[in-house]
């Protein structure tokens, strides 16, 4: 049996109660939590209709921004949440030209390869997962590994463990 169609009709209560029911049944979290302040803001000082939907889509919009931001970092799976803003450029035997440029994520989108090699404690995880956050604050996917979990994934992955006959060369 075919559901019925729910239509929304004329208010027959309290509007701000039907309005917060509604963002309830669309999935609009951010505009419920943002609609008990703005209502009032709204009335008192007479915005425009169209103001309000504005304000309250951009509400909706940051929010699921913001919630996107924290899901991707989540899953990218950093073991420490290192950033730039933490980041000692002067201490780092990276020239500052390069970090620079590599901060520019240019390479990511010309999908090269990046290799940062060095002796333990000169920052390499720092630099790398900091460049990783860069790249998800630019909406890009990324996964964290370290190099016994890539062995592991690399291994899981091969169908017979005979990897040089399937090397080319």
């Amino acid at each position: 049996m075919a559901t019925p169609i729910r239509t929304v009709t004329g208010t027959h209560g309290d509007p701000l109660a039907e309005a917060i029911e509604l963002t309830k049944r669309l999935k609009l979290p951010h505009i419920r939590r943002a609609l008990t302040d703005l209502i009032p803001t709204a009335k008192a000082q007479r915005w425009d209709p169209a103001e309000v939907v504005r304000v309250l889509l951009s509400e909706e919009a940051a929010g699921r921004d913001a919630a996107n931001l924290r899901t991707r970092r989540k899953r990218a799976g950093f073991p420490a949440g290192k950033t730039f803003g933490d980041w000692d450029e002067t201490a780092s035997s990276i020239p500052r030209p390069t970090q620079d440029s590599l901060k520019m994520l240019e390479w990511v989108t010309r999908k090269e390869n990046l290799c940062i090699c060095g002796p333990s404690g000169t920052g390499k995880s720092h630099f790398t997962e900091a460049l990783g956050q860069a790249a998800i604050e630019a909406g890009m996917t990324v996964a964290w590994f370290t190099i016994e979990d890539l062995g592991a994934l690399v291994r899981r992955h091969r169908a017979d463990d005979s990897w040089p006959g399937r090397c080319p060369g």
